[in-house]
């Protein structure tokens, strides 16, 4: 830890830092990552993964249009995502705007159920830091137990690497008690080393959790980008000892597809982040789907 100190002292030990990592093999990750996806699991497993992936989920609706009532609804599908069965279990978060944590609490009260809210500007992330503070803090005195901050990409690709670290470390701070993910918007850092770096960057400033994208940028998540940042939380808890999370997000819509990001974050991670704890799938749609699919396989193994 002493080293990583170090490496945040200035702007120039920060870029050093960043700029000597290793670069990342473009056809190895995206080799493994499609290699990881063909892999078959059997009918018990399948169901395991599937209550597991939904007990990672972080139910969200992020929309202008958005109302009390939409998320009172979406509260509701959180604390009983199968109505017909019980034993379903519950979904990680439900993540609202700031102005809708307040309903979220009332509607999630009595559950284990974390409210997540996006913060900073989303999803630009172009306001000044005063702006972003107050988003910030607006959103915990409301109750929000997770912050989704963005990182500013701008200041990001132009290379002012203190000024994101900086940023992140302020909003680590406004959140008090409330974990931070950091919001990387992978599919405007154009390379897999970027992503690497932007990784880093968001770990040694403190972020709990890194997170792929807003959901507003295509492409939002890809299994060769969350194999890069599942690679970083794996490296970063073998150097520090501390345990990071990671949150794809945006466009997993299927069964299949949330059973690909369960077999990547066992290989490439390891089995420890098999927990809400550590790794969260941003979606609105999947859970229809996991619940669609999990009464189909129920009724084959019967």
């Amino acid at each position: 830890m002493t080293a990583l100190a170090d490496v945040t002292r200035d702007e120039s030990s920060l870029r050093r830092f960043l700029h000597g990592l290793p670069g990342v093999d473009q056809v190895g990750v995206e080799q493994r990552a499609a290699g990881l996806g063909t892999r078959s699991i059997k009918k018990a497993s399948k169901l395991w993964a599937i209550d597991t992936a939904i007990g990672m989920i972080d139910l969200t609706t992020l929309e202008g249009a958005d109302t009390v009532g939409k998320v009172r609804s979406l509260c509701a599908k959180a604390r009983r995502p199968d109505p017909e069965r019980p034993d379903v279990p519950q979904v990680a978060a439900v993540c609202v705007y700031p102005d809708l944590v307040e309903t979220a609490v009332d509607a999630l009260r009595g559950t284990k159920i974390n409210i997540a809210s996006v913060a900073t500007a989303f999803p630009s992330g172009r306001a000044n830091l005063r702006v972003k503070i107050a988003d910030t803090e607006a959103a915990v005195e409301a109750g929000a137990t997770e912050i989704d901050m963005v990182i500013d990409r701008g200041a990001f690709l132009s290379g002012h690497y203190g000024q994101v670290f900086d940023e992140i470390v302020t909003i680590k701070q406004a959140c008090g008690d409330a974990h931070l993910k950091v919001i990387l918007e992978t599919g405007e850092l154009a390379t897999y080393d970027n992503v690497r770096r932007a990784s880093w960057l968001a770990l040694l400033a403190g972020g709990d959790f890194i997170k792929t994208s807003t959901g507003k940028v295509s492409p939002a998540a890809t299994l060769p980008v969350t194999h890069v940042m599942l690679q970083a939380v794996h490296d970063w808890h073998a150097g520090t000892g501390e345990l990071r999370g990671v949150k794809p997000a945006g466009g997993i819509r299927n069964t299949k597809d949330a059973i690909r990001y369960l077999v990547a974050v066992h290989e490439v991670a390891g089995p420890e982040w098999l927990s809400p704890n550590l790794f969260r799938i941003g979606a609105s749609s999947l859970l229809n789907d996991l619940l669609m699919q999990q009464r189909s396989d129920r009724k084959s193994v019967v």
